[in-house]
């Protein structure tokens, strides 16, 4: 297949690019004027230049300091985000194909897989959890969000994207899935229209959108993976603020350390000592912390270690190392899943062999899993056994192994010095040594002659195969950096013969004799060594040891590692080739010589005491003279600053015969440059200043670039160990954390399918207090939020219910208490919680469980303040009634109970329901409570007096963490509810208070007095605003009084007048009567013109749908191949 030439590229000979380049080509062959399509008028070239300026400017976005190193950065987390049954599982299995060429059975918990030089993903599917959906919108970096075409877009997905925006939107691509459940072409590409629509408007125009037709062998397309790979491959990420300022790990494998001694004995119900591994985020994790586990709670780390990056990028050695068999196998990792035979489940490690595979066959890939059952089988021995025949040698060359005398084991804390690591570090001694015998065999060993005595009362029993020494083997000898990388100790011979050192200088050659010559020289040496037994070792030879230590080369100690070490040890270096000895702070010997610091001879301090040499340094020292000292600063500023006398020997020397001995040519030289760098700097200032100058957008970028160099720097010389304790573990490195104290439930409800996220707290998110944020209910949420009703809060890392009261800023004169959150605006919320910075978005939830129906994302908001003093105070009205009433005064009582109530209350304003004013002046001694007040006029009896009052109120301090995971079915967490929801539940009835029952209330007329105006007033009123009131006649006037007597002509008159009068009556009531017959006869008869009417429709509605019956059954018979001749003869 490889040599197969690939087929040469035929271009297009028609279709819309080749039109398009034959219309190119004809505006180059007549000459395409620009200025032809420029704009007419200057207004529109205006309009042009400030869209093209607004376009530009929209693409910008504030600048943020990215944290994530560019050399090894953690995997990008890939979240596949959907409704259940869209095809999740599937999308997964067929990228990790597509990247690792391996399929997987069963996908659980996180899957990093290598896709480039310099990237890594991680893939997580997340269920269809709440829980979870909050989780991944904090973690993920992006998101690939499925949708089901042939349905359309489900409750879940905008839940979803609600709790993105929240909790900062990271990048969102779009996956339209089933699309082959849709038969017609149109009706695909409506679809597809309409989908794309509604996905732009919930996250922005111009979304990516991709679409998979269908599943070919459980897979989607090879073609339409690789185009969403391909994408996913290119694409940016901006760091968001929360994640830029918080650590966290996404864990991809748990362990539990509990002994299971005491699992057992506490009935499985202990408290667990947990290790999670996982990728260090966001910003540098400091140790000594506290980390949150949203579902869990908060904990506490033991300790933190960095392990080897299980998912390594690749590099030119990695890939020189690899076998051709593993080249073909791209690197995966996925502890929780079953990738490479191996299955971590919870404490278990579980081993799948297939049943194809046999021990002889080499043509089989052997994976992991295979090789740790080869392994198990080719044991002879067991564990107990191997541990009794082991020996421990102190180099691979020894012939005899490490003894211990019955003396060794009666000294007192003789062991203590020996631990873990350095029988590991002599493990890997060994090793190095062995393989080093193996590929250097030739090689000779130079050995130096005057190897003084530091100490020890023989030489080292190690034989190393010399010259002139024996006829064995020659190897190269590898020596450690210190005594505990060859597992020995610094105590002289206390653990017999492998206690005992030599030195070696780069002088001449020494012969070592074996081991068997050894143990006699022991017993030649010993008598010499018994005089000495009363001086230390260390003292041995001080003088030399301390000769060559200030002669040498002058050690940098590592400050940092100094102050920020836990370790109570004392590392003491004499010189390069010299080994480290560990002395124990604890000694307490009055002979001991602080060595810490370097030796210093006489002979080097004798040239201070030169006062030429004293008078070149004299201008750095600021008693020195004016003008050297300036000379000094510039010579500073080009990188030639004084050294501190910690140097060589040669160099101050050289220093003193080379620019001590013509300094006034320096100092020329050095203002010279100094002058040279102004009149350069005035020449770009003044030849264009706005050249140089730079936008705000590229001057903070460059600002930002300049710190991250600047910090990387300060750190380039410092080793590992000592950065991590200053500035924590960086993004990127791969550790393990120890967490202590976590709860059984955690362990025992394990589910891979869940994601679990470790969380940095920093310090002030590790208090608790009041919290002031601002919040606006939901559109889409049904119910209206009342105040003192639990509210579940997703904040940070956490997931907590808490009682939030709300209230309104009340003309920045107080916050008044709202019993409802208002319709349609923002509202501000105080609440008791942990605290989390300002500007922190949140959301928040009446329920998480799945079975609640209707939209479930209740309120969005932000943090503004933590641990405000405002109070938040209520309206409340005091109401009493009038006892006694004066002309402007009046005695009220049942406002208050008391007379300090009363005297509280002094000055305060009060009012009627009618709207007459007044004050509260003074209690009277009798009824208590009463008191007398005044009005701007007289009060009614039957006026009720009430007086408005603030009341303040403190929200209730109530925290219940959300722990989802210690449950066995995480989504059924259900905390404080109401008491409604609990007689609901409970089947109770409301009880009724008597007095609670409404009323009719019957009210009876009230009589009001005609308002009386004096006669002197009315008197002296003008006439218009007299009033003109006129009494009702009470005597009949004459006109009722008087009789009529008609004439008889009247009298026929008025008869005929009746009579004609009651002739009309009569006729417009027989006609009234007729026309009521016709209206009936009407009605009857189009009733029944309407009965016909409706069964002939009811018949053309058969005929239509009879006919569009057999159209559509014969357009289903030609899309299913069957055509009208096989119809006949069926």
């Amino acid at each position: 297949m490889d040599d197969k030439p690939h087929k040469a590229h035929r271009p297009s000979q028609s279709g819309g690019k080749v039109e398009k380049r034959k219309e190119k080509g004809k505006e180059r062959q007549q000459g395409f004027n620009e200025k032809a399509f420029a704009p007419k008028s200057g207004r529109n070239a205006d309009r042009q230049g400030r869209r093209k300026v607004e376009k530009d400017q929209t693409r910008l976005h504030v600048p943020l300091v990215n944290r994530t190193p560019d050399d090894e950065p953690p995997p990008v987390i890939v979240a596949i985000v959907g409704p259940p049954g869209v095809g999740k599982t599937t999308l997964l299995k067929s990228l990790i194909r597509r990247y690792t060429k391996q399929t997987l059975a069963e996908a659980k918990g996180p899957i990093t897989v290598v896709t480039g030089k310099k990237r890594r993903l991680t893939f997580i599917e997340c269920n269809n959890d709440l829980n979870s959906m909050i989780d991944v919108g904090k973690v993920a970096d992006l998101i690939l969000l499925m949708i089901d075409g042939s349905f359309g877009f489900e409750m879940e997905t905008f839940e979803f994207l609600n709790i993105l925006q929240s909790h900062g939107f990271p990048k969102v691509l779009g996956v339209l899935t089933h699309l082959d459940l849709i038969k017609k072409a149109s009706a695909v590409r409506a679809t597809k229209k309409a989908l794309k629509k509604r996905f732009w408007t919930e996250i922005y125009q111009g979304a990516k959108l991709f679409y998979l037709s269908g599943v070919i062998n459980g897979r989607y397309p090879d073609t339409e993976i690789m185009n969403l790979s391909r994408f996913i491959s290119v694409m940016k990420f901006r760091p968001l603020v929360f994640r830029n300022t918080h650590p966290y790990l996404l864990v991809d494998r748990l362990e539990d350390l509990t002994p299971r001694e005491l699992i057992r004995t506490s009935d499985r119900k202990c408290d667990r000592t947990v290790t999670v591994y996982g990728y260090v985020r966001g910003t540098n994790l400091r140790y000594g912390t506290k980390v949150h586990i949203p579902g869990v709670g908060d904990l506490d780390m033991k300790s933190v270690t960095v392990l080897g990056d299980p998912c390594p990028l690749p590099n030119a050695d990695s890939e020189k190392r690899r076998k051709l068999s593993e080249k073909k196998k791209l690197l995966i990792h996925a502890p929780m899943s079953d990738v490479g035979g191996v299955m971590y489940d919870k404490d278990a490690v579980w081993i799948n062999v297939p049943g194809s595979f046999t021990r002889g066959n080499k043509e089989v890939l052997q994976g992991e899993g295979e090789q740790m059952v080869m392994d198990l089988q080719d044991v002879d021995t067991t564990l107990d056994a191997a541990v009794a025949k082991s020996q421990i040698k102190l180099f691979g060359s020894s012939s005899k192994p490490l003894t211990v005398d019955a003396r060794d084991v009666e000294m007192d804390g003789s062991d203590d010095d020996f631990d873990d690591e350095e029988f590991d570090s002599q493990d890997e001694d060994e090793s190095g040594i062995e393989s080093g015998e193996d590929e250097d065999e030739d090689e000779d060993v130079e050995i130096p002659r005057d190897a003084r005595n530091t100490g020890r009362t023989s030489h080292r029993n190690v034989t190393r195969m010399l010259p002139s020494s024996s006829k064995k083997q020659r190897a190269d000898v590898e020596y450690a950096e210190s005594d505990s990388d060859l597992g020995g100790d610094s105590d002289g011979d206390e653990f017999g013969p492998s206690g005992s050192r030599v030195r070696f200088n780069d002088e001449e050659d020494q012969d070592i004799p074996s081991d068997e010559d050894d143990v006699d020289d022991m017993d030649d040496t010993g008598d010499e060594d018994d005089d000495d037994d009363e001086v230390p070792k260390w003292k041995a030879n001080l003088a030399q040891r301390a000769l060559k230590a200030s002669s040498g080369k002058a050690k940098r100690k590592d400050w940092i590692k100094l102050i920020y070490s836990t370790k109570n040890e004392n590392m003491i270096q004499m010189d390069e080739d010299d080994f480290f000895q560990v002395k124990k702070t604890a000694s307490g010997d009055a002979e001991e010589l602080d060595i810490g610091k370097e030796g210093v001879s006489e002979e080097e301090l004798k040239k201070w005491e030169d006062e030429e040499m004293l008078e070149s340094i004299r201008h750095l020292f600021i008693t020195g003279e004016d003008n050297p000292a300036v000379d000094g600063e510039e010579g500073e500023e080009n990188g030639e600053g004084f050294s501190d006398g910690s140097g060589d020997e040669d160099e101050e020397q050289g220093d003193e015969n080379g620019e001590g001995s013509n300094p006034s040519g320096t100092r020329a030289d050095a203002l010279a440059a100094k002058k040279e760098a102004l009149k350069r700097k005035f020449d770009e200032q003044y030849d264009d200043p706005e050249n140089d100058k730079l936008d705000f957008y590229e001057e903070k970028k460059e600002e930002i670039t300049r710190q991250l160099e600047l910090n990387r720097a300060e750190f380039d010389g410092v080793d590992a160990e000592a950065r991590t304790l200053v500035e924590g573990f960086r993004p990127g490195q791969y550790i393990r954390i120890e967490l202590t104290d976590v709860p059984s439930e955690m362990v025992e409800n394990f589910d891979p399918t869940y994601p679990i996220i470790v969380g940095g707290l920093l310090a002030a998110e590790e208090r608790f207090g009041y919290v002031q944020v601002r919040i606006k209910r939901h559109r889409w949420f049904a119910k209206t939020l009342k105040t003192n009703d639990p509210l579940i809060f997703s904040l940070g890392w956490r997931r907590f219910q808490t009682i939030p009261i709300y209230s309104l800023d009340d003309h920045s004169i107080r916050m008044r208490m709202l019993k409802y959150t208002p319709e349609h605006m923002h509202c501000y919320a105080t609440f008791y919680g942990p605290m989390s910075l300002p500007n922190t978005g949140f959301c928040a939830f009446n329920s998480l469980t799945g079975d609640v129906p209707g939209f479930r994302v209740s309120a969005t908001g932000v943090v503004l303040d933590i641990d405000r003093s405002v109070k938040i105070v209520k309206k409340l009205k005091l109401t009493g009634e009038p006892y006694k009433i004066f002309k402007n005064t009046a005695f009220i009582k049942g406002m208050f109970s008391t007379a300090l109530e009363v005297a509280k209350f002094e000055g305060a304003n009060i009012r009627t329901v009618s709207g007459i004013r007044g004050q509260v002046k003074k209690a009277l001694p009798k009824p208590d409570g009463a008191f007398r007040a005044t009005f701007e006029d007289k009060i009614l009896k039957s006026d009720l007096v009430f007086l408005r009052a603030w009341y303040s109120i403190q929200p209730r301090m109530f925290y219940n963490p959300v722990t989802s995971l210690l449950l066995s079915e995480k989504s059924k967490w259900l905390g404080m509810r109401l008491t409604g929801q609990v007689r609901r539940e409970q089947g109770l009835k409301t009880p009724l208070d008597v007095n609670s029952t409404y009323k009719k209330v019957e009210r009876a007329p009230r009589k009001f007095n005609p308002l009386v105006i004096p006669k002197k007033l009315q008197a002296s009123l003008p006439y218009a605003a007299k009033p003109k009131l006129m009494k009702p006649q009470s005597k009949p006037t004459y006109l009722q009084k008087r009789a009529v007597v008609m004439e008889p002509e009247e009298k026929k008159a008025m008869a005929l007048l009746q009579q004609m009068r009651a002739l009309r009556k009569d006729q417009v009531v027989r006609r009234k009567e007729k026309k009521d017959e016709k209206r009936a006869e009407k009605e009857k008869k189009e009733k029944k013109e309407e009965v016909k009417r409706a069964e002939r429709d009811k018949e053309k509605k058969k005929e239509i749908m009879r006919i569009a019956g057999q159209k559509s059954k014969r357009e289903a018979d030609m899309e299913e191949g069957r055509g009208r001749n096989k119809r006949r003869k069926t």
